[in-house]
């Protein structure tokens, strides 16, 4: 079910997470998205103000068969060669990297390559200096010492918070540790280990909220009543709200309708806000993806945004009947909720926020358009949504881009 036409944010995003994703290629990139390799090439070019299809060539050197010429040649050879070793030993140091790029892991790289490229060679390329490196070579074993040593702590630190069911942090971690070796260990230390191993105790947090109920507004029959299934596709349809975090700034919000057969993400958006508008643009793509609704149902929580008159009226024009749960209740729109709950753990990673809203677009676009085209769902049969429905009933449909 590949699309024919593209809409131009769709390819504008598809190129702007190709270039955010240091090291991929076009083709995976391709792939996470279901496009063509070359369509996304030519997209690509197209950004770069190229012709598609065009071969970046360079021209020609003038031919003038002095000294002065094979000099420049033999210099820009050895530019080149040099260039391409310097290509290498960047494309080497970056598994050094993977945990982030520490000075300990450059330092480590010098250690481990020097004797074929030199100590001031790969000093050079990774920024460092010569006399740094050579102090951190002579303190390795009072370092290893220490390593030794908070390695020992980390083991008491993990005895300690899993005897507290994962309950303390680390100033309770520390009295414990103090009680029972009776030895003076500094809070910090123990603050700083406990950070490096992961763990954190329990803090009440607030919870974001997306659902406000409008007491007032006109609320749709329930039509599904917990039953999230269908026999066939376009016929029933999930829809909610969830929040997408940025660190220092204020969340997006992510609208999203998933269809109960083949669990397909058919239409989402993305906004800052959370007016009537965001579910409306996230209604309005699944219609794109799917052609029409007529006759499906939606069904949703009781949500301002989806009690709106405004919301109500598209539903109409779009021939689908509105279905909503009782107030309060996630379990009533538990299909929703699932979804929400994996686009944020695979995302997020554990982390509590993204770095930037463009950051978090990206990795949304990605994740979504890859949920279709190449996630496997357990329902499913380890399919993904989109190889499902090819199963079922090939047809034409366009992917949804977002608001």
């Amino acid at each position: 079910m590949g699309m024919k036409h593209y809409p131009a944010e769709f390819k504008a995003d598809a190129v702007a997470l190709y270039r955010s994703r240091s090291g991929a290629t076009i083709k995976s990139v391709a792939a996470d998205l279901g496009v063509n390799t070359e369509t996304l090439r030519n997209w690509i070019r197209a950004a770069d103000g190229r012709r598609p299809g065009a071969h970046s060539t360079q021209p020609a050197a003038a031919r003038t068969g002095g000294d002065d010429v094979q000099a420049e040649l033999a210099a820009a050879r050895k530019r080149i060669r040099e260039l391409e070793e310097e290509r290498d030993i960047l494309r080497k140091a970056a598994r050094y990297f993977a945990n982030g790029d520490a000075l300990v892991n450059r330092y480590q790289f010098v250690e481990d390559h020097q004797r074929r490229h030199g100590v001031k060679r790969l000093c050079d390329i990774l920024g460092l200096s010569r006399s740094s490196f050579y102090y951190w070579r002579r303190t390795a074993a009072a370092r290893a010492a220490r390593r030794a040593v908070e390695a020992g702590i980390a083991a008491r630190i993990r005895k300690a918070h899993q005897e507290s069911d994962g309950t303390y942090g680390a100033p309770r971690i520390t009295a414990e540790l103090r009680d029972e070796g009776g030895q003076v260990i500094n809070h910090k230390r123990v603050a700083r280990i406990t950070r490096t191993i992961g763990l954190e105790g329990v803090r009440l947090r607030p919870r974001h909220r997306t659902t406000l109920a409008d007491q007032a507004a006109a609320k749709a029959p329930d039509l599904i009543c917990r039953d999230f299934t269908a026999s066939a596709v376009n016929t029933k349809y999930v829809g909610d709200i969830t929040y997408l975090p940025v660190r220092g700034a204020k969340p997006l919000y992510l609208a999203t309708v998933i269809d109960l057969a083949s669990r397909r993400l058919a239409g989402w958006a993305i906004a800052d806000h959370m007016r009537a508008e965001l579910v409306i643009d996230a209604l309005t793509a699944a219609e794109k993806t799917r052609g029409n609704l007529t006759g499906a149902v939606i069904h949703t929580d009781h949500g301002s945004q989806y009690t709106s008159r405004s919301f109500a009226e598209i539903c109409r024009s779009a021939g689908v009947r509105q279905s909503m749960g009782a107030i309060g209740s996630s379990a009533d729109n538990a299909a929703a909720e699932s979804f929400n709950a994996a686009f944020k753990r695979e995302t997020l990673k554990g982390r509590k926020g993204w770095s930037s809203e463009r950051e978090a677009r990206l990795e949304a676009f990605r994740w979504l358009t890859r949920y279709n085209t190449r996630r496997r769902h357990s329902r499913l049969g380890q399919r993904s949504p989109i190889s499902y429905e090819n199963a079922l009933q090939p047809a034409p449909t366009t992917l949804t881009q977002a608001a």
